[in-house]
């Protein structure tokens, strides 16, 4: 399986569907029989005034969410072949990228985080892009704007922002104008939406928007011990991912070492930032799928046993499907 996505030929897209709909063909046989998605956050309830929670069928909110980790896919295997950042064009990461959206069945509905993984994709595109940017101030800008839409639809993607600093700091040197103009570009969303809170009688409310930043960092999560059967593999894979890395750190190219340092600390951020949710949620956790999707390729990439990375594989791709006929 590993070998067949390391080469970079148009048949995969169709193999990368087959296991898509693999992935899923135990949560669609006993899918329940209702299925909410919440496309934006209360405080930006007055943006969508129409009743959506339900209004699509649960089969249905499977198939699209599908569909678009599907486009996903195909638009971080297009980013990470564009900047060359595994070395050679491959399509490992929308093989991983699927793999790991199928990883829990919260993962497999439509959902805030799914939505705001398309605008993490594009800020992706744009951080790389400021490697070589002569003048980042418009694209810092548009950054910060992306980072307030993503809050609007959910919340935790505000803590994004300091992505937006992180990447200034290992792309470029020090220019406190990009740094501020990230900021007006975030503020420019919410003062729209301070203007509609005002229209609507509501603005003394616009300052509980910001109440969950100060709640405190929880002490424990309640997961249930599948969850945890379940990351083992994938706690495997990123430890010799990162062993990896470590072995070729130096001989790749600067930039591609300066991406891997900020996909890491996205990777940081997007895990810590989900206690800002009202309830622990595991779809939270699909943000991370994105930096982890390049970890994951990277190692598959660059593994030189295939009996073991390929069982590696195998034994991930089985137990997500086991633990879905075996959750209800």
């Amino acid at each position: 399986m590993i070998n067949l996505f390391r080469n970079y030929t148009p048949l995969n897209i169709f193999w990368l569907a087959v296991l898509l709909f693999a992935l899923r063909i135990g949560y669609l046989v006993q899918v329940p029989e209702k299925l909410e998605f919440l496309f934006v956050e209360p405080f930006a309830r007055l943006l969508v005034p129409v009743q959506y929670e339900y209004a699509f069928s649960p089969a249905l909110n499977v198939v699209l969410a599908a569909v678009l980790v599907f486009a996903q896919a195909l638009l971080i295997n297009s980013l990470i072949n564009h900047h060359n950042l595994l070395g050679k064009p491959t399509f490992l990461p929308a093989l991983m990228y699927v793999t790991l959206s199928g990883l829990f069945t919260p993962f497999l509905t439509l959902s805030a985080p799914l939505i705001c993984n398309f605008l993490l994709i594009w800020m992706l595109f744009k951080l790389i892009n400021l490697y070589k940017s002569d003048d980042a101030k418009s694209t810092v800008y548009d950054l910060g704007l992306i980072v307030a839409v993503g809050s609007l639809i959910y919340f935790p993607f505000i803590y994004l922002f300091l992505s937006i600093w992180i990447a200034l700091i290992i792309f470029r040197a020090f220019y406190w104008r990009e740094w501020l103009i990230a900021v007006l570009g975030y503020a420019t969303v919410f003062f729209f939406l301070a203007v509609i809170y005002y229209l609507n009688d509501m603005l003394p409310r616009f300052t509980g928007i910001w109440l969950p930043l100060g709640k405190k960092f929880p002490d424990h999560i309640s997961i249930t011990s599948y969850t945890y059967l379940l990351l083992i593999p994938v706690i495997i894979i990123l430890v010799l991912c990162f062993f990896k890395l470590q072995q070729n750190f130096f001989k790749s190219y600067i930039q591609t070492r300066k991406t891997f340092q900020l996909l890491f600390f996205i990777f940081l951020i997007t895990a810590l930032s989900f206690y800002l949710n009202p309830e622990f949620r595991l779809s939270h956790f699909l943000l991370c799928t994105i930096p982890a999707a390049v970890f994951f390729a990277y190692y598959f990439l660059y593994a030189s046993r295939r009996w073991f990375y390929e069982t590696l594989y195998l034994l991930l791709f089985i137990s997500i499907i086991y633990f879905q006929f075996n959750k209800f």
